[in-house]
């Protein structure tokens, strides 16, 4: 199966033998982020640097004043600072192409915590009332609109093969914000759930269309979630939301909820297709469970396999979640397993030759490894084994 590694510009940037390293992995391409959220990261092997802090969401490559795409429009892309100063994307990818190896983008982006920031009003606002400045509202015409436009010019950077659309859909709670302290209570998928329900003006709008009123729903989702507060138990699973909620209310919020994701990505992955040139590759970051929120966004796997060219599936607990991809005519479609190889992140990778071929049997065409410049020289290694054997 062919392998691909997860790679930040300023893994690769300032360190002359980087990109051949990583091609001594073993792999044939590298995932390389071109827009991306705030963090902070390890790059253990960098001559310069130990630590970079990406202070916001940004994209990775020059923005420019002049672009009728973002005229006299409010949202519009955030330059990074000094982590990835000038065209960080392009002087990564270029190395790296030289090195021998595809260069497909990496695009986040429904998770900007910046955006929420600097317009608070696109964020997810949970029943509560509360902002979620890290979760921009996907139902919002202008969110949305930007999403689209960012999706593109993101995704199509020069000598570029294909992208990866990660965060495409519905952000919730979780994944992360700042110095987290949200675990105390535990929230399973139902909680999980009720917590994402966004009842911004769009979103209100959206439910009165559905036929609920905006006010009595916000009323019973904080009910449904009152027993979690008090410490009992989750009930789990969309039975849980069911059970909690209504029926009937939840049936509608999933109904508005999975429409304006689904449209979303239509829209997305047709505006790369008309920028990118002929035999470009357009893959979404990817749950099967339609309701789950979040980097791998929830989606029908019929349906997002009709609009995209394949799917990045996460499998480091197991590979469970590619048969419902699997299970679907595919007519050549990509199904990649993601597998987390970084020890101290809870990967696996003295594992992963194993894991591999298991998600070969479960239908797995690629394989993507989380992530080159994270990973110690230990956890690499067994890469570099486990791809050997393939």
């Amino acid at each position: 199966m062919k392998a691909s590694a997860f790679v930040y510009p300023w893994d690769v940037n300032g360190d002359p033998g980087a990109a051949r390293r990583i091609a001594a992995l073993g792999v044939e391409q590298v995932t390389l982020a071109s827009a991306y959220h705030s963090t902070r990261a390890l790059t253990p092997r960098h001559p310069r640097h130990r630590i970079v802090t990406a202070e916001h969401a940004a994209v990775l490559y020059p923005t420019d004043p002049t672009d009728e795409r973002w005229a006299g429009r409010a949202l519009r892309p955030c330059a990074a600072g000094s982590w990835a100063p000038g065209d960080a994307y392009g002087e990564a990818a270029d190395a790296l192409a030289d090195a021998g190896l595809d260069v497909h983008t990496w695009v986040v982006l429904a998770h900007n915590s910046r955006l929420g920031a600097d317009h608070p009003d696109t964020s997810v606002v949970n029943a509560y009332g509360d902002r979620y400045p890290w979760a921009p509202c996907i139902a919002q015409p202008a969110t949305r609109a930007y999403l689209v436009d960012l999706a593109a010019e993101a995704a199509v950077r020069p000598g570029a093969r294909g992208t990866e659309l990660e965060s495409l859909g519905w952000y919730g709670l979780t994944h992360l914000h700042a110095h987290d302290k949200t675990g105390a209570i535990g929230l399973g998928d139902a909680g999980q759930y009720l917590m994402a329900l966004c009842f911004c003006p769009s979103c209100r709008a959206g439910y009165g269309g559905q036929g609920l009123d905006p006010d009595e729903l916000a009323a019973a989702v904080r009910a449904a979630l009152e027993p979690l507060w008090r410490g009992e138990p989750d009930h789990g699973g969309w039975a849980g939301v069911e059970k909690t909620l209504g029926e009937e209310k939840a049936a509608l919020t999933r109904a508005w909820r999975e429409e304006t994701a689904r449209t979303l990505q239509e829209a997305a992955v047709a505006a790369v297709r008309a920028a990118a040139p002929a035999g470009f590759r357009v893959l979404l970051h990817a749950d099967p469970v339609s309701y789950h929120v979040g980097a791998n966004v929830g989606v029908d796997p019929a349906h997002i396999l009709s609009v995209a060219d394949g799917v990045v599936v996460p499998c480091t607990g197991g590979a469970g979640l590619l048969t419902p991809f699997a299970e679907v005519e595919r007519d050549g479609a990509v199904l990649a397993a993601n597998f987390v190889v970084v020890s101290g992140m809870g990967g696996r990778p003295g594992t992963l030759a194993a894991d591999a071929e298991r998600a070969a049997g479960l239908g797995a065409t690629e394989l993507r490894l989380y992530h080159a410049g994270l990973a110690s020289d230990a956890d690499l290694d067994s890469v570099r084994d486990a791809l050997a054997r393939r």
